[in-house]
């Protein structure tokens, strides 16, 4: 009987987005931040987030039996994840990537048929609006946000990256598209012997700057303006690129390394980090769904194997190349000049 096929793994994919709404919708009102003092009944948690009396038990109790929550005696609680990486409080909160997934991934994901057949964004774009980056750089609160995200998802990764890495052997490093900067934070927090730069749109600068003083970086980190299609790169002896190259098109991702290249002395490194794809391409499906992402996001990013990245560093002119596993679905493609 074990041997034969069951809808169960059609069912559970195909209807995944009702788990995946009733988390987003559970971040948006704050759940996992109201339950961050102790537990609390059903009455009184509905009250505090908002939830109409018809709704309350059956949202409260999916997210328990979702794994989400916990409901001893009546009273609902935080899981130990939930209560460390969802209280929007915490330093370590990441529910900033759900935040925008639910309120720009979410609707634009309807429209994958549309973007697999035609091969064009599903975003703003679509209806003759700004591009991705557009958007988000244009308003601070906005931009504000999506660097946050940006610092949720990738924290982990850029611990180990900070403890991983021969830091030892080199003494400056350049973060390309830092965003927030917890990438450059981490690096500096976990190496003090090391200097670093921040690289990014000008708009970006005070809000890196509030973050590495938050964080006790802000002695040796320097956030440099500028834009890496007009502007080489800042020289230094390791260049970071964290979930930079899957935005862009094959001739830009190109570019970018050899920038890279071109900033760095010889025994430099490049570092490049982000979902990627297995060279089979058939184990990581986050990473492979990522790529779908920027067809629904971007004119021409896509997600790339350890193997592609190699190649292109190849191109580029570094002599060694090796790919090493990070946190989920990250990994990180080592350049050596």
């Amino acid at each position: 009987m074990s041997n034969h096929p069951t809808p169960d793994n059609i069912l559970q994919t195909g209807m995944a987005f009702w788990g995946s709404k009733t988390l987003l919708s559970a971040v948006e009102m704050e759940v996992f931040t109201e339950l961050a003092d102790g537990s609390l009944d059903l009455v009184s948690l509905s009250e505090r987030v908002g939830l109409h009396p018809r709704s309350a038990c059956d949202f409260l109790d999916a997210l328990v039996a979702l794994g989400f929550l916990k409901r001893e005696g009546g009273r609902y609680s935080n899981t130990p994840e939930t209560d460390m990486f969802l209280d929007r409080k915490k330093l370590s909160y990441i529910g900033g990537i759900l935040e925008m997934a639910n309120r720009r991934l979410y609707p634009f994901w309807g429209h994958l048929t549309g973007a697999l057949r035609t091969g064009q964004p599903q975003n703003e774009c679509k209806t003759g609006g700004a591009g991705l980056f557009e958007i988000l750089y244009a308003e601070p609160a906005r931009l504000q946000e999506f660097l946050s995200a940006m610092t949720g998802v990738s924290h982990a990764s850029n611990r180990l990256i900070a403890s991983n890495f021969p830091w030892k052997d080199y003494h400056t490093f350049v973060d390309i598209g830092t965003a927030q900067g917890d990438l450059a934070v981490q690096v500096a927090l976990a190496n003090p012997h090391l200097r670093g730069l921040g690289f990014d749109l000008p708009e970006v600068a005070p809000i890196f700057q509030q973050y590495a003083v938050t964080t006790g970086a802000a002695d040796r980190l320097t956030f440099v303006p500028g834009d890496f299609f007009k502007h080489d790169f800042p020289k230094a002896d390791v260049v970071l690129m964290g979930h930079i190259l899957h935005d862009w098109d094959l001739p830009t991702k190109k570019m970018l390394i050899r920038k890279a290249f071109e900033a760095i002395p010889a025994g430099g490194a490049l570092i490049v980090y982000e979902a990627i794809i297995d060279d089979d391409r058939s184990q990581n499906a986050f990473a492979l769904m990522m790529s779908l992402n920027m067809l629904i996001e971007t004119p021409g990013g896509f997600d790339y194997t350890g193997a592609d990245c190699k190649t292109w560093m190849k191109d580029a002119g570094f002599s060694t190349m090796r790919v090493e596993p990070l946190t989920g679905a990250d990994s990180m493609v080592i350049g050596i000049k």
